[in-house]
């Protein structure tokens, strides 16, 4: 029967582990001076090798002839056991599907019997923070005073989940994410010993859109083998759903061209040719890190891109200043966190591409710091003047306004009011639970008579309040430059009516009060 490449190539050994000489020199070093602990915890990103390191550190505790480097021999009946899922003194727990306080309690209770083959008795927890808070506090207990025989191994990707009980009586290792040339170099071994047909530049594509995951990399290495031809990096964007490496170019140069015309042309190939607009752009936030990199330092080290593609790259980034870039890669960050929850994430992407096509303002620069500090130094030289008692002044009672008779007026009397999202700013500033129910609203004017029209019915509570009713008539004196005679209404709640005064009368009728603020 075929078994997947990633479970065929399962590190067997810490050293055929990658990228996490943290975890296992420590723990070659533990098992060959025998001073292992009774619990560790692994945290990382998903294919990094926790479960890996788990089963391997499990092996090793209990084989029967451990070699001096602290492997364990492959070789023993335990060992061989343990590698097919028959070693009964070896447990593994997946917390995902066996989270409740029972399935903890079932472990308490066999725990406290001693191994039947091994020296020890290991449980390996997957996902651990998937258990619930009593399961937790199920297995605090017999982590708190565990048998001598006993050893816990622990695996998460989300360590902000697991209580911090749990975590202080663990030994805490966390696994970084591959390095790009480590997984490079094990997939082209793993394609070599399969005979396998792997162009370079397909194995670094795959290992960027791995994101540092040695399983996924593994798996996309797979699904390309599947394909039965020599695996080029086209073929592996096709398998990935990803876009080519030249229609992602492509578009990058015409977002930075502003062709608001070929950019969603190139995004309507690409969703016609079945390419997931997610990772896309994923692709266009990796490139333009990229870009403000080269900006920011000019060096190529922490780069994602391949090696014929840093020029393009380097050229574009030439004509861009530092705070364009980190305003366009905010803005696709923004659409990224959109998109998953989007109705139809193409629309969500062409609207930010057109955006990014716009004229973006720029990053206000940075003031003359030695300029500032001079003017500050200056002050405070200065000598310090008494401020002479001054008597308050009462502020005189703002002046009456006299209103139009709304009788002789019709709706289409009033004129929409275009100072009115300079009014709703200004409100906000004076009062912002007035200014949350004014969204979508609009206004209208006639003479001395402001008309507000407002979608969320709990603005006309709010406006009976004569505190929220005199700040929004001080907002509108403050942009308008003079005091106005405010009428209000729900649109969702109302029919237009003909006039102002059967407006009011209606509302009469429904028990709401209008006032005109003063």
């Amino acid at each position: 029967m075929y078994q997947a490449l990633y479970r065929k190539w399962r590190p067997m050994t810490f050293a055929d582990v990658l990228s996490q000489p943290q975890v296992t020199t420590t723990l070659q070093n533990q098992l060959k001076h025998g001073t292992t602990a009774h619990a560790y915890l692994f945290t990382g990103s998903r294919g990094t090798g926790k479960t890996t390191c788990a089963r391997i550190l499990a092996k090793a505790v209990n084989c029967e002839h451990p070699r001096p480097d602290g492997n364990p021999c492959l070789e023993c009946a335990t060992c061989r056991d343990a590698e097919a899922g028959t070693l009964s003194d070896l447990t593994e727990i997946d917390a995902a599907s066996n989270n409740s306080v029972e399935d903890i309690r079932d472990l308490r209770d066999g725990a406290v019997y001693t191994p039947e083959r091994c020296r020890y008795r290991v449980y390996i927890i997957d996902e651990v923070h998937m258990l619930s808070v009593s399961a937790f506090n199920a297995l605090l207990k017999i982590m708190e005073e565990p048998p001598e025989y006993v050893k816990f191994i622990l695996a998460t990707t989300e360590i902000h989940k697991v209580p911090a009980t749990i975590i202080s009586r663990c030994q805490r290792f966390d696994f970084r994410r591959i390095r790009q040339e480590d997984l490079v170099a094990r997939l082209c071994h793993i394609a070599e010993k399969e005979s396998i047909p792997l162009e370079p530049e397909a194995a670094e594509l795959m290992a960027r859109l791995s994101d540092g995951g040695m399983r996924d990399a593994i798996s996309l290495l797979d699904r390309c083998a599947a394909f039965g031809e020599t695996i080029t990096a086209k073929l592996t964007a096709e398998a990935a759903g990803a876009a080519g490496r030249d229609a992602l170019l492509h578009l990058l140069k015409a977002l930075h061209a502003k062709d608001a015309a070929q950019t969603l042309q190139l995004v309507a190939d690409l969703h016609d040719a079945s390419k997931d607009l997610q990772r896309l752009c994923e692709e266009l936030i990796l490139l333009y890190r990229d870009m403000l990199l080269l900006k920011a330092t000019g060096q190529t080290a922490l780069l994602h891109c391949m090696a014929d593609e840093q020029p393009i790259l380097q050229e574009l980034a030439a004509d861009a200043t530092q705070e364009q870039l980190m305003a366009e890669l905010n803005v696709l960050q923004s659409c990224r966190e959109r998109m998953g929850r989007a109705i139809d994430r193409r629309v969500e992407l062409e609207m930010t591409l057109i955006r990014l096509c716009s004229e973006m303002p720029a990053a206000p620069q940075n003031a003359d710091v030695a300029a500032l500090q001079e003017r500050i130094a200056e002050l405070e030289r200065r000598p310090v003047q008494p401020i002479p008692e001054q008597k308050p002044v009462a502020s005189p009672a703002p002046e009456p306004v006299p209103e139009v008779d709304l009788k002789k007026i019709t709706m289409s009397d009033f004129q929409p009011l275009a100072q009115w999202d300079d009014i709703l700013v200004e409100c906000g500033k004076r009062n912002p639970a007035v200014l949350g129910t004014l969204a979508g609203s609009r206004a209208v004017v006639y003479a001395n008579v402001i008309l507000i029209e407002a979608q969320n019915p709990f603005f006309l509570t709010m406006f009976k309040d004569k505190a929220n009713a005199r700040s929004l008539g001080d907002a509108i004196q403050s942009i308008m430059g003079k005091r106005y005679a405010i009428r209000a209404r729900c649109t969702a709640a109302a029919t237009d009516p003909n006039t102002a005064e059967e407006l009011l009368e209606k509302a009469k009728n429904s028990g709401i009060k209008t006032t005109a603020v003063t």
